[in-house]
């Protein structure tokens, strides 16, 4: 249930959770009686599920509220079973600064933590917002993209330790491939892990290999046999190569593994993405393509009250730069604090939409003009494209770039530009309403 949902909402019960690993300490305030009781439950689906069934009957089955220090745990999926249960999340650093207000010295407890999570949420309830889950489809795709970016980011770091290997006794490997974790070098390296081993190679074993490896450029070929033939090799010393050959083979077969891995997960993103009911929305936007529409699916969901305006999600996602000021001092600065994955999704999409939108790559140069730097740029178009994105997903819309350009020029006073619009239409695809491209 939304935030609206819940002010109305007569609970029967408060309760703050201190979770642990191991056992999770608990302050319950019954509304009627107004005590409040301290309790230890052991970290386990069995002593949770007991706990819940006990406020179920306790209560019948009236709502009530939790708050932890949690958005997404074992313990919150525990506790999201249960329809009596609302979950109000507090951020760590709302705790810690609600904390220091009642002990500046610092001392820190499991029972007294409990108790100020309940009183953030008996006293402060209208400023929290509690989970609404979004449908399993939206989260799983959630789920989904967010690991492929980890495995990804595991492919940069072998490949970079990796490199570190090559460069101390097969340097040359690196030059003849432009990226070291794809198929064609991993197998080259599998095949020929040292110098040695490839130039007692036979040059037709090595044209097989090239043209295998959809590399069938004879001038391109060529070049490369001259440079294995000349190639020196970069050290003699016996125990460099051993051990460097070594891992390198090793971690040859942590990046195929990765490799099939993230394919996998493409596999499984696309199926859920071009099945989503607003795929044809974020697709529709420059910039966005197989890897970051999933990702801009996931960042807004399906809930349309989940965000009130487009600032709020500049704002959480980190785009927004934070603004204090105090007296005569004015401070603007990066944010700090904020789902790091979700600002590097709007990142990286305002960097892929400068290839195919005019309008964002002039922008990106104006603020380059002006002095911001790059990383700097990028976030201001990305704050830009939000406030579309925004727009276009609340009205259920896609992207449309001659809409777009004639409201710019309708501000500026420049001349409108005609284009033939999207035509599109609400089909039934398995078992729900999608938007999709009308037929001509």
């Amino acid at each position: 249930m939304g935030v609206d949902a819940v002010e109305g909402c007569e609970f029967a019960a408060f309760v703050g959770i201190d979770w642990a690993e191991q056992k999770h300490v608990l302050a319950l305030q019954d509304v009627q009686s107004g005590r409040i009781q301290v309790d230890e439950i052991e970290h386990t689906p069995e002593a949770v599920d007991a706990w819940a069934m006990e406020l179920s009957q306790r209560y019948q089955e009236r709502p009530i509220a939790i708050a932890l220090e949690q958005v997404r745990g074992s313990l919150v999926f525990m506790l999201t079973k249960y329809k009596h249960l609302v979950i109000f999340p507090i951020h760590p650093a709302t705790l810690a600064n609600y904390r220091k207000s009642f002990r500046p010295s610092g001392a820190k407890g499991d029972p007294h933590d409990a108790g100020l999570l309940l009183d953030l949420l008996t006293r402060h309830r209208e400023k929290l917002r509690c989970i609404t889950p979004d449908t399993a489809e939206t989260r799983t795709l959630r789920f989904l993209v967010e690991e492929r970016r980890k495995l990804v980011n595991e492919r940069i770091r072998f490949s970079q330790r990796l490199t570190s290997h090559l460069k101390l006794y097969f340097p040359q490997v690196l030059n003849w491939f432009c990226d070291i974790s794809s198929q064609i070098a991993e197998e080259f390296l599998e095949r020929w892990p040292t110098l040695e081993s490839v130039q007692k190679a036979r040059t037709k074993t090595l044209e097989r290999f090239f043209a295998d490896h959809n590399s069938r450029s004879p001038e391109k070929i060529k070049a490369r046999l001259e440079e294995i033939r000349r190639a020196v090799t970069a050290t003699n010393d016996s125990a460099v190569i051993t051990a460097s050959s070594s891992a390198a083979l090793a971690l040859v077969k942590i990046l195929h593994e990765i490799r099939d891995a993230i394919s996998s997960y493409d596999s499984q993103i696309e199926k859920l993405a071009h099945a989503h009911p607003d795929f044809l929305i974020f697709d529709s936007f420059p910039g966005a393509g197989a890897a970051l529409a999933p990702r801009l699916i996931a960042a807004l969901g399906t809930c349309r009250d989940r965000y009130r305006t487009a600032h709020e999600i500049q704002c959480y996602s980190g785009i927004a730069p934070v603004v204090e000021s105090s007296g005569r001092q004015h401070w603007v600065h990066y944010r700090w604090s904020c789902p790091k994955f979700l600002r590097q999704t709007f990142h990286e999409w305002a960097l892929h939409s400068m290839a195919s939108s005019a309008w964002a790559k002039d922008h990106y140069k104006q603020l380059r003009a002006k002095g911001k730097s790059h990383h700097s740029a990028v976030r201001a178009l990305a704050f830009k494209w939000i406030r579309i994105l925004f727009r276009c997903w609340q009205d259920h819309q896609p992207y449309n770039a001659t809409l777009y350009e004639n409201a710019r020029q309708s501000r500026s006073g420049e001349p409108k530009t005609c284009s033939s619009p999207v035509n599109i239409e609400w089909k039934t695809r398995s078992g729900f309403s999608k938007l999709s491209r009308a037929s001509s």
